[in-house]
């Protein structure tokens, strides 16, 4: 592949994980108003919040099959618009059958659409020879701020979810679309099973026992991650006693500082390794966890929430970056593996948090989350492959194996 396409490549994949930072800003910052729209009471709000990562998770297993027989760029082709039309429907609704439908095809379609973005992010990585996964992520923060800002206008004026939603699905979703012809474009074609076909190259087929550590890293991860997305917007206006415009203020402080992280983490991979980048991401998060619980006002909050999002924003990029190195030869399947695990952390954060704040109190929740990104602590040694540094300081010949 010629370096133009390379950067057609990058520039398109970056493009579709703002988008998705964009769609899942605006259904997350506004639960609170689609909880009151819909008449969804607080017992059963947790119910339809595990739903949308238990069909997720489904919608990944699905894609490691899939993308046996295609590459994960028509994946993501056609996944993405599929989320943007059900976020659209989630907005668009005045029964709680429709709610449920709109966030079970978007938890489906997000499966398949988060698996397919992270496969080519990390094929695009190898073909570089050097760390870019953290940009990848870091127009998806930028995505989140764009989408969790377009969410405070929307409580300010007091719209409709459906007017919030539908200009930014108006614009982004033929953007999306127009730009991923780049993602396969020019591309040699793979001869047979794409995932037959990697395993075929002497690569170490994927192993559950190997993989583990890091599913364990990426569901810590993601509890933490959960618990500021399904619960900070609650947390401040329950807890904190912020009004409903504030309270969607603690996602986007959350991915201002999770675009800063990961705009510079790429260099500090190239530098100190991945390792260290990973453990030093852990006890910044678990400290602002902390922070957070011990909260006596909204700007205490906002910042714990502002180190949280320093700490996690590096250990996602790297937990699909490391699987990849673990894997080489079969880096579609062990993404689509470990991308179940985000979910996971999805499944078990939103419940455990909600739970415990409903018997306990939510300050005492935020204890959980804290103690779980510790333990990742433990597993950082599971990034220390030596291709984490791509080289110490010079790139590896770039390569064609981008999907």
């Amino acid at each position: 592949m010629t370096d133009a396409r390379l950067r057609h490549g990058r520039a398109s994949l970056t493009l579709s994980f703002f988008v998705q930072g964009v769609t899942f800003a605006l259904l997350v910052t506004r639960i609170p108003a689609i909880q009151d729209r819909y008449g969804i009471s607080d017992g059963l709000l947790p119910v339809f919040l595990a739903a949308v990562p238990i069909l997720a998770g489904a919608g990944s297993v699905v894609t490691e099959k899939v993308v046996a027989r295609v590459r994960p760029g028509v994946v993501l082709r056609w996944s993405q618009p599929v989320v943007m039309l059900a976020l659209l429907g989630a907005g668009a609704g005045d029964a709680l059958w429709q709610v449920a439908l709109a966030l079970g095809v978007f938890g489906i379609a997000v499966g398949a659409l988060d698996a397919s973005m992270n496969m080519m992010g990390v094929s695009l990585q190898r073909a570089y020879g050097r760390s870019i996964m953290l940009g990848f992520h870091a127009a998806y923060s930028l995505g989140g701020i764009a989408g969790a800002s377009m969410a405070w206008a929307g409580a300010h004026w007091d719209l409709s979810l459906l007017v919030s939603y539908l200009p930014a699905v108006v614009v982004l979703l033929p953007a999306a679309f127009v730009g991923s012809r780049w993602y396969t474009e020019g591309l040699p074609e793979r001869k047979g099973a794409g995932a037959e076909q990697e395993q075929g190259k002497g690569a170490v087929p994927v192993s559950f026992k190997l993989l583990l550590p890091l599913c364990l890293v990426m569901s810590f991860a993601y509890i933490g991650d959960s618990t500021v997305s399904n619960w900070s917007a609650k947390y401040l206006q329950d807890v904190l006693g912020s009004s409903e415009q504030m309270s969607t203020v603690p996602y986007n402080v959350y991915m201002v500082t999770t675009l800063l992280g990961r705009s510079v983490g790429d260099f500090g991979v190239r530098r100190f390794g991945a390792v260290a980048v990973v453990r030093g991401g852990s006890v910044l998060a678990a400290a602002g966890f902390g922070v957070v619980a011990v909260a006596g006002g909204t700007w205490t909050g906002m910042l714990g929430f502002t180190m949280l999002g320093l700490g996690l924003c590096v250990i996602v990029p790297q937990t699909f970056a490391a699987a990849g190195r673990m894997f080489p030869g079969a880096s579609d399947t062990a993404i689509a593996r470990l991308n179940v695990f985000n979910y996971v952390g999805f499944l078990v954060g939103s419940p455990l948090v909600g739970a415990l704040g409903d018997a306990w109190s939510y300050r005492g929740a935020m204890l959980v989350p804290m103690v779980l990104v510790l333990v990742m602590l433990v597993h950082a040694k599971s990034f220390g492959a030596e291709p984490a540094r791509y080289g110490g300081g010079h790139e590896r010949p770039r390569t064609a194996d981008v999907g």
